[in-house]
């Protein structure tokens, strides 16, 4: 019913939204040292403050929660929708070539710059949506409120504060993702494991073995320290796994020890299936050589059989599920450090719905005591499902195709997004499917013909849910 008038607004309206997120793009608002009356720091405080202005000045009521969370309410009636967005952004990285983070530039139909993908670009959009349904004066029965958080990149300490404020909407999206809808974000459980055991001398054997930072993270180097190998005998046995596994090793000889350095491609623990895993890969080429027998030794075959390379959906540990809703269980093995008196390691599992303490934790649990690993406590945290039925979610998607002439679906994914505690929320853009805007790398940006169509999709949305 309004298409041709959104179309025609967003014509006119195209070059100020552009420079109103341009203005917040120069903010830099990474984390920083929390002060008095700043929880997260100065700069996200300066982003905060500036959004708001550019919403008051548009006429609408905003709100400042102790700098954690600013909102923009449409009108004073009953709040029927939040959209929630974040001004905070990731340390802006040191390798950028198209332009400096902090100075946006538009070239070639994109807008570099940190935060133009995550989550300004995406924030001031929404704020322009409230805009276009005010100035194209559509009447509409209940409120939307924009919330600007600011602690997204971080943990979520933000909206946490806010929540325990304020209630939430009966409906939410985060333009914090990707089109069409995501409405399953998988639970999982983070899981850490040790083992301590007898220093044993025999020769050959393992001294160390280092690999992993980030639990989340799958590693795309891991080294091991070796003696009682010379460098051409262990070289024949790399051969042989890096035709299988694809990883790449080097070895070096110093003070009668080898050094094996792996290197694979890292990635997101939620998507293992794009990575090459050089913890798992150097496992698998360890435990291949003919050390010695020790506890140390045989915890390193064990471990390597129960998070082989290569296995990715917990199989050989014994917790490959799927459910129709989320789809497959994901295993990643990202921590590993191991000496000759001990090892610990961490993994990320992202599960489905399906799963719980029994089926998940307790598998594992028993899979590693069996070997004489001791799992640390920890529990499955639960999965996110809204109903991709709801009358929400279907208006979400008709929205999405109206505009875009695409099929509008619904997405199960493994990380977890803005939304993933509150009861009807959902992810719902700004990405486009299939587009990579090197969201926290380097040359970030946002395509703008995207921004624009985003920006028409939320006002029809909020029309339809607020009408």
């Amino acid at each position: 019913m309004y298409k041709a008038l959104i179309d025609e607004y967003f014509s006119k309206n195209k070059d100020a939204m552009l420079n109103d997120i341009c203005k917040m793009i120069r903010i830099k608002s990474d984390r920083q040292e929390a002060k008095e009356g700043m929880p997260f720091g100065e700069g996200v405080v300066k982003a905060l403050e500036e959004a708001l202005n550019i919403a008051s000045n548009m006429g609408f009521e905003t709100n400042n929660y102790d700098n954690y969370v600013g909102t923009v309410d449409f009108n004073d009636k009953e709040k029927a929708l939040d959209i929630l967005a974040h001004l905070d952004v990731v340390p802006a990285g040191d390798e950028w070539t198209v332009t400096e983070p902090y100075n946006p530039i538009i070239k070639d139909g994109k807008l570099y710059g940190r935060g133009a993908a995550d989550d300004k670009g995406p924030a001031i959009v929404a704020l322009y949506a409230l805009k276009a349904v005010k100035d194209l004066n559509i009447p509409l029965s209940k409120n939307v409120r924009l919330i600007l958080g600011t602690d997204e990149e971080c943990g979520s300490a933000d909206i946490e504060h806010y929540y325990n404020i304020e209630k939430e909407a009966p409906m939410t999206f985060s333009p914090d993702a990707d089109f069409p809808v995501i409405n399953v974000e998988k639970g999982g459980l983070k899981g850490n494991f040790k083992a301590e055991f007898k220093e044993d001398n025999a020769i050959p054997r393992v001294l160390s073995i280092n690999s992993g930072v980030k639990v989340n993270v799958i590693p795309d180097k891991a080294e091991a320290v070796i003696e009682g190998f010379n460098k051409k005998e262990i070289e024949k046995y790399i051969e042989n796994v890096t035709n299988k596994s694809g990883v790449k090793f080097t070895v070096n000889e110093e003070n009668n020890k080898c050094i094996i350095n792996a290197r694979g491609i890292g990635g997101h623990a939620a998507y293992p299936e794009s990575a090459n895993n050089a913890l798992t890969a150097i496992l698998e080429l360890l435990s291949s050589m003919d050390f010695a027998e020790s506890e140390g030794f045989k915890r390193i075959c064990a471990i390597s059989k129960l998070f082989p390379h290569g296995d990715y959906k917990g199989d050989a540990i014994g917790v490959k599920m799927s459910d129709e809703v989320s789809g497959e269980l994901t295993l990643s093995f990202t921590i590993f450090e191991y000496n000759t008196n001990g090892l610990k390691g961490t993994f990320d599992c992202r599960a489905p719905l399906c799963a719980n303490d029994e089926n998940l934790r307790d598998v594992i649990l028993k899979n590693l005591d069996k070997v004489g690993i001791v799992l640390e406590p920890c529990n499955v945290f639960e999965g996110h499902h809204v109903d991709e039925n709801s009358d929400f979610v279907q208006t979400l998607l008709r929205c999405y195709e109206m505009y875009s002439g695409k099929k509008g679906e619904c997405i199960a994914i493994g990380g977890g997004t803005y939304v993933h505690h509150l009861k009807n929320g959902v992810a719902f853009g700004c990405t486009m499917p299939g587009t990579d805007n090197n969201m926290h790398g380097n040359n970030e940006f946002a395509v703008i013909d995207e921004l624009i169509l985003s920006a028409k999709i939320f006002t029809q949305a909020i029309i339809e849910l607020c009408k």
